[in-house]
This record gives C-alpha cells, sequence and structure tokens, in this order.
C-alpha cells in the first residue's frame, strides 16, 4: 500500500488539522475522508490548493 494511503487510513485526525493549517482556505468538507473514496479526496483537496494528483499525494506523505 502506498504510504500517502496508509497516512489517511492510520492518523488522518491529526494530519488534517496540519493540512489546515498550511492551507486555510480547506474546509472539514473538503478534508473528509471515507474509507475506499481516496481518490475523492485527493481531487478536492487539488481543486483547493492547485497541485496535480501526485503534488497532493506527496504532500499528504510529508505531514
Amino acid at each position: 500500500m502506498e504510504s500517502w494511503k496508509l497516512n489517511l487510513k492510520g492518523n488522518w485526525n491529526e494530519l488534517k488539522g496540519k493540512a489546515k493549517k498550511e492551507y486555510a482556505d480547506l474546509t472539514d468538507d473538503d478534508l473528509m475522508y471515507e474509507d475506499g473514496k481516496d481518490d475523492e479526496l485527493i481531487g478536492r483537496i487539488q481543486q483547493k490548493i492547485g497541485k496535480t494528483k501526485q503534488e497532493v499525494k506527496d504532500w499528504i506523505e510529508r505531514l
């Protein structure tokens, strides 16, 4: 499993706070994670912060 997915499944609630600090315009709705809907989450974040899918995945890994 990819490490960014492990971050989502393991400690996403903690990471959400870090994400909001870095990108203040991300909302709880943008960061809502549902198991099995990883691509939807990436897409919402991608739209909000203007990064590519791979950049968002890399960013999640670094959080």
